[in-house]
C-alpha cells in the first residue's frame, strides 16, 4: 500500500519563495524608477505581499538593495559565495595564464551582466545618500578580494611579468577590470558586454603578463 507524497512547501521554503520575490520585485524598482523613488509599500505590491512581511524578512532598503546585488552577483540565493562557486574551480586546474584570464573574464562577463546594472543605481546616487556609498563601499572591497584571487592564480603559475608583484597584480586588475569602465564601455562608448569583455581580457593580459602574452 502506498503512501501519499507530500508536495506542499515546507515553511521554510514557503519564506525562501517569499524572500525570492521581494528581492526581485525590488530589483525590478530600482532599476525602473531608482532606488530613491522606491518605497518599501511599492516593495510590497509588486511582491504581492503585505509590507510588514518587507521589514520581517530585510528590515529597511538598504538591506533589500544589499541582498538585490548579492542575487545578482551570483544569479541565485544559495548560500555559496562567488568564490566558492563551480566557475571558479574551472579556473583554478587551468593551466595556462592566458587561459586563466579568458575564463575569468567569461565568467565576469556574465556577472557584469546581472550586477552591473544595480551598481550602476548605487554608482549614481552614493554622493546623496550615505547607506549607497557604504555599500559601494563594500562591493568595490568585495571585488578587491575577487581580483587579488585571480593575481594569485597567475602568481602560482609564475606567470606575472618580470617586477610585478602580487599586489600591483590585483591592483591593475582591479582597475582594468572595474565596474566603472563596464559602466562606460557598455554605455557611453556604446560597446557590446562581448567587445568589453574581449578588450578588457586583452588588457589584463598585457598588463599582468606582459607583451609575451
Amino acid at each position: 500500500m502506498g503512501y501519499p507524497v507530500n508536495d506542499k512547501p515546507s515553511r521554510a521554503e514557503k519564506a525562501r519563495l517569499t524572500r525570492r520575490r521581494i528581492v526581485a520585485a525590488a530589483a525590478e524598482l530600482f532599476l525602473g524608477q531608482g532606488y530613491g523613488a522606491t518605497t518599501l509599500d511599492q516593495v510590497a505590491t509588486r511582491a504581492g505581499v503585505a509590507v510588514q512581511t518587507v521589514y520581517f524578512h530585510f528590515g529597511n532598503k538598504a538591506t533589500l538593495l544589499r541582498e538585490a546585488l548579492d542575487v545578482a552577483a551570483v544569479g541565485d540565493d544559495e548560500p555559496v559565495a562567488l568564490l566558492d562557486r563551480p566557475w571558479l574551480e574551472e579556473v583554478t586546474v587551468e593551466p595556462d595564464p592566458v587561459r586563466v584570464i579568458e575564463l575569468w573574464m567569461n565568467a565576469s562577463l556574465e556577472i557584469m551582466g546581472r550586477v552591473g546594472p544595480l551598481l550602476a543605481v548605487v554608482r549614481g546616487t552614493v554622493g546623496t545618500d550615505p547607506d549607497l556609498a557604504a555599500q559601494w563601499t563594500v562591493n568595490e572591497g568585495q571585488r578587491r578580494v575577487a581580483f587579488r584571487a585571480l593575481a594569485d592564480l597567475l602568481a602560482d603559475r609564475a606567470a606575472l611579468r618580470p617586477g610585478l608583484t602580487v599586489e600591483a597584480a590585483a591592483d591593475l586588475a582591479f582597475l582594468i577590470a572595474s565596474v566603472e569602465n563596464y559602466m562606460v564601455a557598455t554605455g557611453a562608448l556604446g560597446w557590446s558586454p562581448q567587445r568589453w569583455r574581449t578588450t578588457t581580457a586583452t588588457l589584463l593580459g598585457r598588463a599582468l603578463l606582459g607583451t609575451a602574452a
